[in-house]
Order: structure tokens, then sequence, then C-alpha cells
């Protein structure tokens, strides 16, 4: 692969499993180093688009290349530049974590297996657990070694499907301190996640729904793209207030944050007249912010739901 050129290039990609159009002509460029993240309910698309570009899928049409390989023609060679982590933990429960990672490495032909096993287990803090069977660690351990074993051929790009769902909190934030390492040494990663805390620490990010992206670009340009004006708004009865807001076709959602709501509408005429009566209500506070991500995101799945 040439310098600079981007690490995945695709246009109108297709894939259908009989009556399901699964993805309906996406296209995207991911340079190198970037965490490009995939957002979308499940059946979206997002497990569809990492199986083609991974070399496990063939697109129906379409045209792209990953790493410089042709997808339609190299999907075979691309698997030995590719780490894909799947979203069920797949490795032998019946081995230790240091045989799993052995076998994956011998699968691979690495050369030097046993330095590079031992340098993996000490970036994943597993050394002391090499030895444990890999079907008695925590779900947070798995995961660990799951991403070694993706790791253990030093791919150039990983490709990690929902890489932290069912995981506690401590362990995803150690998760994606590795990921970010990662990342700062030139390694790409395209992962989907269902968590806006991660979608965050995303380099850009794109949504998808039934197969196509809505929206993609960093994450100011979809707040941006979006258009929406957003109050926090704070009374005694927010339950009540937002019955009354959601009555009104020129508020676009009524999100409840704990012990406030987030208001949010078009940056138009129509919106400020709609909230303008509920501004003046007796006990009640509201106040302009920033529209966030998940504002964005939540009015985008509003949209799906009516459409």
């Amino acid at each position: 692969m040439e310098e600079n050129q981007d690490v995945i290039s695709v246009q109108a990609l297709k894939k259908r499993f009989g009556p399901i159009q699964a993805v309906n002509g996406v296209s995207l460029e991911v340079r190198q180093g970037e965490i490009f993240g995939f957002l979308g309910a499940n059946g979206s698309g997002k497990t569809t688009m990492l199986r083609m570009l991974c070399g496990l899928l063939t697109p129906d049409s379409g045209k792209g290349q990953c790493l410089g390989f042709d997808l339609f023609k190299y999907s075979f060679a691309l698997k030995q530049h590719i780490g894909y982590m799947t979203q069920k933990f797949s490795l032998y429960d019946e081995l230790t974590v240091e045989e799993n990672l052995s076998f994956v490495a011998k699968m691979y032909r690495v050369k030097t297996p046993n330095q590079k096993i031992s340098d993996l287990l000490a970036q994943l803090n597993l050394l002391d657990r090499k030895k444990q069977l890999s079907g008695t660690l925590s779900g947070g351990l798995k995961q660990r070694l799951a991403l070694g074993a993706s790791l253990v051929h030093e791919p150039k790009l990983l490709l990690l499907d929902e890489p932290t769902a069912g995981v506690d909190p401590k362990s995803r934030g150690d998760f994606w301190n590795t990921i970010h390492n990662l990342s700062q040494q030139g390694i790409t990663i395209l992962l989907s996640t269902h968590y806006m805390d991660e979608a965050v620490r995303c380099t850009r990010l794109a949504y998808m729904s039934f197969g196509q992206i809505l929206v993609q670009g960093k994450i100011q340009e979809i707040v941006e793209h979006a258009k929406l004006k957003t109050f926090e708004v704070q009374c005694s009865d927010l339950v009540g207030l937002s019955r009354k807001l959601r009555q009104n076709k020129d508020i676009s959602q009524i999100i409840l944050f704990g012990s406030s709501l987030h208001v949010s509408g078009k940056h138009t005429t129509a919106f400020d007249k709609a909230i303008e009566s509920f501004r003046h209500e007796p006990n009640t506070q509201w106040k302009e912010v920033e529209t966030n991500l998940e504002d964005v995101f939540i009015n985008l799945i509003q949209k799906e739901q009516v459409e």
C-alpha cells in the first residue's frame, strides 16, 4: 500500500441475504491511524460491513479496496493483514491464555512467536493469567485476550465488532486506552459500538440505518449537520412538562436526563414560538446548551421510527 493512501476506500457497496438488503450503497474512506466508529441499531448493517471489509464476505456490487487489496479479487490475501475481533468470544475455553495465543500465532506463521506472545501478554496485562484456562476468565479479561489474538500477527488494520459489549466500565476504559495507543502506533481501527461515551472517543463516526449511512464525519461535523437547537430545562414536574411539549410537532425531541430535560428543535422561528410559552411557566428554568452527540443520534433514531 502506498504511503498516505486510504487504508479503506469503498464506493456503493451492497450486500443482500435473500429478501434482506443488509448493506445498501455504502461509501466511506478511512485514513491510516484513524479510529472510525460505526453506530446504529441491531440489524443496521454494521457487522456485514465489517465482514466485507475483512474479506469474510464478498459484496454483491460496488467497488473498493482495503489496505490496497481489491475486496472482490484479493479477499484471501487481505485476511493476512487484518485483525478481526467478533462480538462473541471465539477462542478455546479449554486452552490457557498462552496456548490460545500460540495457536493463533501458528495459524498466521508468526516469526519468533514466543517473543511476540510475551510482549502481548505484557502489553495487555495478562502475564499473571497466561497459565489460566480461558473459559475461567472474566468478561474483561476475555476481551483483552481476544484483542491479543487479533494483534498477534501485527495487522495494519483492526476491525472490532462491538468489542466492549457486556464488559464493566473499568475494563472498557482500559480497553480504550489500549485502542488509542494502537492508533498512535499507526494501526487503523474500525469498530462498532452502542455506547455514546465510546463514540466520542473515535476520530470519526458513521451512523447506519437499514444498510445505509445516514451521516458520517467528525463529531463536530455531525452535530453541526443536525442543525439542532437545544435547551436544558429544570422544573418540579418534568414528566408533566414533557407530556405537554410532545404535543407540538415543531419540537423535535424531549429527552429526560436525570433531573432535567433536553428539549431540541431545528433552528427555526417555528421552534422558538413552540417553546416560548413554556419558558415563562412558574418554577421552570430554561438554559440554551450545546447540542451534543447523544441529542443528535436520538434525533436520528426518532426519525427512523417515524419513517
